[in-house]
């Protein structure tokens, strides 16, 4: 029968020399140059399981064989000269068969077929048999566990979408909402299962990019608040922010970063200087939240349960607004996110540039920390600091006393004095920062730290 007949002597000669995989060496199938981008894909069903089946000698010389693992076709390689010089003759129908229509005469041929049947599994004498049927059932499962694997993650998208629905209607800000999905998101990039609550203490854990205590809590709050949603019962892990102070920049620290960075960086280094709010919010700003006039920004859409309000900004700020693009969404930056990325290249740029590593220990926060410093240096008046920070509760205010008194009781104490007579001079002291002293000759002093 054509293309099944035993391998002749030469045709072993050629496989041993060739080495090809599908044959069988020292008893063990050789897949080492399986279907590995260099087998032609079959031309039945297309697809890429095929596998080296021998040699066929004829009379233009040896032409190589392939079978498809996937439908069991037969075929000879169709790149060879021999080969295309067999498919224009008539010889055609001989040199591509398929498994299923023929009988395999030679035990090599049986083994290159995986799909072995019971009978020939009884009628094999050697182990060779017991190895194909081995790989076969391996693959299948294999197949079996890729396609559970592929449901599982399906299952868990549709729960994270659920969960960011459910998020919605109980009128969590767009803030929140982003900040679950990114965490739920890198989680299960990181291979953790969210169906297995220990599998997530494991990975909260391990997770390179959660070093902080800080960033475990929020993970933990994350997943706690994806389990209950899930009705996943879990004992979540505890983890304990050590109490300490913020870093406190110097302003020329600030001004350095700011002067460095880009257009649109530079803008929003420049708005959290001048307002101290959060990097949320300063992102959500629109056009119309901007008046030129007052040289006033509207914060509209507070996070973490601020007030709005309305802050001064700089003629710097207003300035920098305005050279920036106009998006077509009416906001005037993108998503902090993106902003976040651009500031932790440039701050590295920056850093190295200057040979300051302090600048490494800014972050957009550290703005926020360094106004609400410098506002209560300035007019001793926690409630004025609140107001401009949005807190609703003075507790989360006092932190800046603390930090007003550690940052300058270790600063020098040089000062810029003034000495004015009326009322007006005395204003415009007070507006730039200078301070209240006494009274002395009919003179009111003030004072500045330098």
């Amino acid at each position: 029968m054509a293309g099944f007949h035993k391998e002749t002597s030469a045709t072993a000669d050629s496989l041993s020399a060739l080495g090809k995989a599908g044959s069988i060496n020292n008893g063990k199938l050789d897949q080492g140059q399986g279907s590995t981008g260099t087998s032609p894909p079959c031309p039945e069903c297309g697809s890429a399981k095929t596998w080296k089946d021998g040699i066929r000698e004829t009379a233009f010389g040896p032409v190589q064989r392939y079978l498809c693992r996937s439908c069991g076709y037969r075929f000879s390689d169709p790149n060879s000269k021999q080969a295309q010089t067999l498919f224009n003759g008539s010889g055609m129908s001989e040199h591509v068969e398929t498994i299923h229509t023929k009988k395999l005469k030679s035990e090599t041929a049986i083994l290159t077929y995986c799909r072995v049947s019971d009978e020939l599994y009884e009628r094999a004498s050697t182990g060779q048999l017991r190895l194909v049927k081995s790989l076969a059932e391996v693959e299948a499962r294999q197949e079996n566990a890729q396609r559970e694997g592929t449901t599982q993650t399906a299952e868990i998208k549709g729960k994270i979408v659920e969960f960011l629905w459910y998020l919605t209607k109980q009128g969590k800000s767009k803030y929140t909402i982003d900040n679950r999905k990114c965490m739920l998101e890198t989680l299960v990039k990181f291979g953790a299962n969210l169906l297995d609550p220990e599998d997530i203490k494991d990975k909260i854990a391990k997770y390179p990019g959660w070093r902080s205590p800080n960033s475990k809590m929020q993970a933990v709050r994350c997943y706690k608040s994806f389990a209950s949603f899930i009705g996943v019962k879990w004992e979540s892990p505890k983890y304990h922010q050590p109490e300490s102070l913020p870093f406190i920049p110097l302003e020329k620290e600030l001004d350095t970063l700011i002067n460095a960075s880009g257009k649109i960086l530079g803008a929003f280094l420049q708005g959290l200087k001048d307002t101290g709010a959060d990097p949320g919010e300063l992102a959500a700003i629109e056009w119309i939240d901007i008046n030129p006039q007052t040289k006033t920004l509207t914060l509209n859409h507070p996070v973490k349960g601020h007030n709005p309000r309305i802050l001064k900004v700089s003629d710097e700020f207003l300035a920098r607004i305005n050279r920036l693009p106009k998006r077509n969404d009416g906001r005037v930056f993108a998503n902090v996110r993106c902003v976040i990325a651009n500031f932790t290249f440039q701050r590295k740029r920056i850093a190295h540039m200057h040979g300051n590593p302090r600048l490494l220990k800014i972050t957009f926060r550290t703005f926020r920390h360094w106004k609400g410093t410098m506002e209560y240096h300035k007019t001793h008046d926690v409630y004025h600091v609140k107001k401009i920070l949005g807190h609703k509760r003075l507790q989360s205010t006092e932190i800046y006393i603390n930090l007003e008194q550690a940052v300058f009781t270790e600063q020098n104490d040089e000062f810029h004095v003034k000495a004015v007579k009326t009322i007006d001079e005395a204003c415009k002291l007070l507006e730039v920062g200078f301070e209240y002293v006494t009274d002395m000759d009919d003179y009111k002093l003030f004072r500045k730290r330098k």
